[in-house]
């Protein structure tokens, strides 16, 4: 009887062995790993760190047979020991690692991206005020209120050219505290023709910063009860969460100011079949890291339209391109807006007008950081592609036309900041008049301020140049200030 059952036991343990382990690394993986670093540094084109792919294969077990029963489980797959105690891991690594097996394959960049930054229990915009000294980055707004002064000089400028319109919506797109339109409620407060014809609208996904924006615009009111408004100008205020929630019917100005950096971006790695999307997966390790997708992804079509955008040699160059569709779309939406409605629409962000290569960064506390690092506790954001907006818009709408880019200096300069500062520091004491002369230059400046005497990690660095300032507007319009 023993023998039989120890004979049973032998021939069930060779079948085992025999078959390949479905657990064993790499089997059914089509994707390959791609070592790569992220920058370090905004730039929209840089040298990447070279590739390396592996391939995995299937490679199945075959012992020899054996007539003694002598158990060797050195060839068996021994998974790692579960726990189920807690883990080191925050709620929002644990939530994209769920995506990535969910998915039972990685996960494209933009969709990392805007998990990131907006997921709705711990994404980074969510819980949190990220701007100012105290955050991980300063916006122009907050640098200076001479920002939201030349903002609204703009925004009454395209009102006159649009006629005076006796009801508009203005709308800002990602207001951040509300210190931009704060500020130019502020400047345009005594022009009431203007100010009793504008609803405002308030596109912005965070509760957190709501909030702030409602404090920071002194409102008054509350969701449900009674209309919403500042007591700034007496203008009544609308929050939406995206775009397409902002009613339609009136003519709308819009201003987009440091928006679209923060939108999805996919990347694309050129190898030796072509444009591969560049994906994120997790290691053995339970790390996250890069590799390439195999095969054509959704987002290879906008890939296709942005190269018939580009000459052939500017891609020759390339080894990496990254490509925005939510930007592209957006834009679309906003042209088709403007075409139909009447109106403008100003961006300004950090961008080139070109076809964007590998600039996608994370900042935290004020400093670079590798962008798969503790995500959720560092902003991402890329360069913006001013061509790309350009032909988004003339695609989409025939009412509209594109005008820019401009640099932000030359954007600020001509609406007129230089009297601006000269009136400001008039009126002003010591300590003021040294911190109009730092915006001032954050704002306009390019490189280091040669006037600065401070600390040299406290040296005032100019976006002026870094900044660029692009418009769509009704065709009616004509050629919106200052692009003329």
């Amino acid at each position: 009887m023993l023998r039989r059952v120890a004979a049973q036991a032998s021939a069930n343990y060779r079948r085992l062995l025999a078959a390949p382990s479905s657990s064993s690394p790499g089997i059914n993986n089509p994707f390959r790993q791609c070592s790569t670093s992220t920058p370090s540094s905004s730039s929209h084109s840089h040298t990447p760190n070279s590739t390396c792919v592996e391939h995995l294969e299937d490679s199945p077990c075959t012992p020899s047979p054996s007539t003694k029963i002598s158990i060797d489980r050195s060839g068996l797959y021994n998974p790692p020991e579960h726990s189920h105690g807690p883990t080191s891991d925050s709620e929002l690594v644990k939530n994209l690692k769920g995506i990535i097996k969910f998915r039972g394959g990685p996960i494209t960049v933009a969709e990392y991206m805007e998990e990131v930054l907006t997921n709705p229990k711990a994404g980074f915009y969510i819980n949190r005020d990220v701007f100012g000294a105290q955050g991980d980055f300063i916006t122009s707004p907050e640098v200076s209120q001479m920002f939201g002064d030349m903002i609204g000089v703009w925004v009454m400028c395209a009102w006159e050219q649009m006629g005076r319109p006796e009801k508009v919506n203005l709308v800002e797109l990602g207001p951040g505290r509300g210190t931009l339109l704060a500020d130019l409620l502020r400047g345009v407060s005594k022009f009431k023709n203007f100010t009793e014809s504008v609803h405002i609208h308030m596109v912005e996904c965070s509760p957190v910063l709501r909030k702030l924006q409602y404090q920071t615009l002194k409102c008054e009111g509350e969701d449900g009860e009674k209309q919403i408004v500042s007591t700034m100008t007496g203008s009544p205020i609308s929050w939406h969460a995206t775009m397409e929630e902002v009613p339609t019917g009136l003519p709308t100005i819009i201003v987009a100011h440091e928006f679209y950096d923060a939108l999805p971006v996919h990347q694309f790695q050129r190898a030796s079949h072509g444009w591969h999307e560049k994906m994120i997966d997790v290691d053995e390790n339970s790390s996250f890291h890069f590799v390439l997708s195999p095969r054509p992804t959704p987002a290879t079509l906008y890939l296709m339209k942005r190269c018939k955008w580009a000459e052939t040699e500017e891609i020759a160059k390339l080894s990496q391109i990254e490509i925005c569709p939510r930007a592209m779309d957006l834009t679309q939406t906003i042209a088709k807006r403007i075409g139909s409605d009447g109106g403008a629409a100003l961006i300004i962000d950090y961008g080139v007008n070109g076809i964007v290569s590998d600039s996608l960064q994370a900042i935290r506390k004020h400093k670079f950081v590798n962008i798969l690092d503790n995500p959720g506790s560092a902003d991402l954001s890329a360069y913006v592609d001013f061509t790309a907006i350009r032909h988004s818009a003339e695609e989409i709408s025939e009412n509209v036309t594109v005008h820019g880019p401009i640099t932000q200096s030359q954007f600020l300069g001509s609406l007129g900041i230089n009297f601006r500062v000269e009136a400001l520091l008039e009126n002003c004491t010591d300590e003021q008049a040294d911190s109009l002369r730092t915006g001032y230059w954050r704002l306009v400046g390019e490189g280091e301020a040669p006037f600065w005497e401070g600390p040299d990690e406290q040296t005032p660095i100019g976006m002026g140049t870094r900044y660029l300032a692009m418009a769509i507007v009704n065709k009616e319009i004509g050629v919106p200030v200052p692009f003329k």
